[in-house]
């Protein structure tokens, strides 16, 4: 038999290498819990459990600083979150407002903990974003145990490690977004799971059916994208007869439908009548929403009512990006994710090999499996799917990059002695730091010596890996430490330049500004969208419209981003890409280099010192028309769609007065539009068409009963918008035929340069 072989295929157990200078320790006394807590498992060498302890702290100091720099984050759910600590029925529903005219577009189970802190700690950034935060640190924590039970505690600290530093994890556990909790939920689900896995404990099986329920109730079908490698692995491969193991994996469905049903249930037997209406739907339905926008249109684009309305992706992602193999490694997405993919991927396969010739119980190879499994089904449904994909969702893979990454490390090293392992450990590392070096160059003006840094430390530890079983003891962790610091270097930079940088809007990037990007609708890189020469979009450079290189039509409305942007474009911004006729709802009218002025704006396509494309905090998309910048008060990105506008006092003033005599202070179309006055008064505000605008919520005969009934003060005009998304509510559908009727017969003020109709007063004829 080869070296190969034997170091592959060797049917007893590798060689333990622990370090000299680590001996094993004795148990703890029995019921000192909290000596157990601190030392962790009699087998553990002394450094574990203080080390995990560390590695924890850290990770919390890392996630909760400067939080409150973000402000609101995401104001759409920041609205909702402030509507159910005010409500209750909005907190069930998951409400944009306490009036409960209409609820987010997902179910309410991630608005849940932080409308409740804000119900304990007031309205604040902080109280919105902590408990984000500490869902990451649970998160990492979990992770540990998860990878630490069936393997060592080395590698449970390199999935945590890798885990908590991972670019979008960071992002999104300091962000407002559904995707937190869910990370949480799924990693909780696989540690039980595997905790099944060990011994065919039935209620191990429930409890994480109880997980993937939640996890329904947190972002709907995603939650449940892994659970087919994962009952597959379980029905093969737990320690029980057949039989039980089919029964064990239906009471779990059971817990599962149960968990993530009642809530369901609940809502569509509840009276339409009396309760809001379901965002993001069509038809006020939460079960069309699932299989439909939230559903089955994320796989092939058929979206109705989403930006650009309900065509497929086409031509290989259209407008939300290429798909392909290729996706999750290109400019906009590599940076966010990619760093350790390719690692996971190798190391995947060592793994699998190495257990292949195990018993069919085997949990180390069940480990793999199970959390292979996960990587590869999310893997191909991110890389293949035609519907909305922002970066950010990405961190569903991070934790399965994570697990692998430590366990397939920590099993290549206790095998160094054998020629294959060692290889296959230092190819690891040398296709990481070349990996590393490529994403670190597309930011090439950024700290450019750290990717030379990182690609010379990285060659030089797979050499030494390569000979590490003839080194020393001290030696070769000194070369396994430089490899890990080389692999995680890059990582750890794009995560404390995304921890330095505030993040706001719909959506939102970690890391730096990268060359090259996706053409569909995005952005929230530090300055602006991902694809432009100086962080504008692609087709642009320097921020403005060059036409080329562009994709799609700028005529009749169509730009090459932005379906459905509007006029017909300029010279140097109509076919070929760009933004045609400053064509986003709320941008003004149409000129010649195709970028327009945001109302009340001074040339809105710049945030305050926002030269380039670059906007203020570089993350809010202050280029756009009307942008975020000081200059564009009156809306967020694409005319207030991706974000809130800023209020001034003048307009909270107006807008707080008598505000107790009105379920709505005020009405606009968009979410967005709407959480930015909401928040900036606390109270109420009617969010017309839901969040794309393009939702039939109110009807016109709806909201001309409420302008009868005086429950509405307002209608702040949004300048355009009108309804983004083509279908019932956008174009000439129900959001404009509300603003249509309401500048016709309602007295216009305008405070402050921002436009008001009130809705108590006729106008004159």
């Amino acid at each position: 038999m080869t070296t190969y072989d034997q170091g592959f295929r060797a049917a007893g157990p590798p060689p333990p290498a622990p370090p000299a200078a680590t001996p094993a320790r004795p148990a703890a006394p029995e019921g000192s819990r909290l000596a157990r807590a601190w030392r962790g498992r009699p087998e553990d060498p002394r450094w574990a459990r203080p080390a995990l302890w560390g590695l924890l702290a850290v990770t919390t100091v890392l996630y909760l600083w400067s939080l409150g720099a973000s402000g609101y984050a995401n104001q759409f759910y920041s609205a909702a979150v402030q509507a159910g600590s005010e409500s209750w029925k909005a907190f069930f529903f998951g409400s944009s407002d306490a009036g409960n005219s209409i609820t987010v577009d997902k179910p309410p189970a991630a608005l849940w903990p932080m409308a409740l802190s804000v119900r304990v700690f007031g309205l604040s950034s902080w109280a919105i974003l902590v408990p984000e935060a500490l869902m990451g640190v649970t998160t990492v924590g979990v992770l540990y145990a998860a990878v630490r039970r069936r393997f060592s505690a080395a590698a449970g600290l390199i999935a945590a490690a890798t885990l908590a530093v991972t670019p979008v994890a960071a992002l999104m556990f300091r962000f407002n977004n559904p995707d937190a909790l869910l990370c949480l939920l799924m990693v909780a689900a696989v540690y039980c799971v595997l905790r099944a896995l060990e011994d065919a404990r039935t209620k191990w099986l429930v409890l994480a059916g109880v997980w993937f329920g939640l996890g329904f109730l947190t972002k709907t079908l995603q939650a449940w994208l892994i659970l087919p490698p994962l009952a597959l692995v379980y029905a093969v491969c737990a320690p029980a007869k057949l039989g039980k193991r089919i029964r064990q994996l239906l009471l779990g469905g059971l817990a599962m439908v149960v968990a993530g049903g009642w809530w369901v249930a609940i809502v569509e037997l509840w009276p339409k009548s009396s309760r809001p209406y379901i965002g993001g739907s069509q038809d006020n339905s939460f079960l069309e929403l699932t299989f439909g926008y939230n559903g089955l249109g994320r796989i092939n684009g058929n979206e109705t009512g989403s930006v650009g309305g309900g065509g497929g992706g086409g031509n290989g992602g259209g407008r939300w990006g290429e798909t392909g193999i290729d996706r999750l490694f290109s400019s906009d997405m590599g940076g966010q994710i990619a760093w350790l993919l390719p690692a996971a991927f190798i190391l995947l396969l060592a793994g699998v090999w190495l257990t292949w010739r195990a018993k069919r119980t085997d949990t180390q190879r069940s480990a793999f499996l199970v959390w292979g499994g996960a990587l590869l089904m999310t893997f191909a449904t991110f890389s293949f799917m035609s519907g909305i994909f922002h970066q950010y969702y990405n961190i569903a893979l991070a934790p399965y990059i994570a697990a692998i990454v430590g366990m397939g490390a920590a099993m290549l090293w206790e095998r160094r002695s054998t020629a294959a392992a060692s290889m296959v450990l230092a190819a690891t590392v040398a296709v990481t730091a070349i990996w590393s070096y490529v994403l670190l160059n597309r930011s090439s003006d950024w700290h450019p010596w750290l990717r030379w840094a990182v690609l010379i430390a990285g060659l030089a530890a797979a050499a030494g890996l390569l000979v590490a079983s003839r080194l020393g003891g001290r030696l070769a962790l000194g070369v396994a430490g430089l490899g890990l610091a080389a692999s995680l270097a890059g990582p750890i930079a794009y995560t404390l330049n995304t921890v330095d940088t505030p993040h706001g809007g719909s959506i939102v990037t970690a890391g730096p500004a990268v060359s090259g990007g996706m053409g569909g609708p995005g952005g929230g890189r530090p300055g602006g969208f991902p694809g432009g020469a100086n962080g504008g979009p692609p087709g642009m450079r320097n921020g403005n419209t060059q036409g080329q290189n562009g994709t799609g039509t700028g005529q009749n409305g169509q730009p090459g981003m932005i379906p459905g942007g509007g006029r017909q474009g300029g010279q140097n911004g109509g076919q070929n890409g760009g933004f045609p006729g400053g064509g986003f709802p709320g941008g003004g009218q149409s000129q010649q280099n195709g970028t327009g002025q945001g109302q009340n704006g001074q040339n809105g396509q710049n945030g305050q010192n926002g030269q380039n494309g670059q906007g203020q905090q570089g993350n809010r998309q202050g280029m756009m028309p009307g942008g975020m910048g000081e200059g564009g008060r009156r809306g967020g990105g694409m005319g207030g769609l991706l974000d809130g506008p800023s209020v001034s006092s003048k307009v909270k003033a107006a807008l707080e007065k008598n505000s107790g005599d009105y379920t709505w202070i005020a009405a606009t179309i968009g979410s967005q539009n709407a959480a930015g006055y909401q928040l900036a008064t606390e109270d109420p505000v009617m969010a017309i068409g839901g969040f794309n605008g393009s939702d039939p919520s109110p009807t016109l005969a709806q909201f001309k009963a409420y302008v009868e009934q005086g429950k509405i003060h307002y209608f702040i005009s949004s300048g355009g918008m009108g309804g983004m998304g083509g279908g019932p509510g956008g174009g000439n559908g129900t959001s404009s035929k509300i603003s249509s009727w309401v500048e016709a017969n309602f007295k216009k003020v305008t405070v402050d340069g921002t436009t008001l109709y009130d809705l108590t007063q006729k106008a004159s004829k």
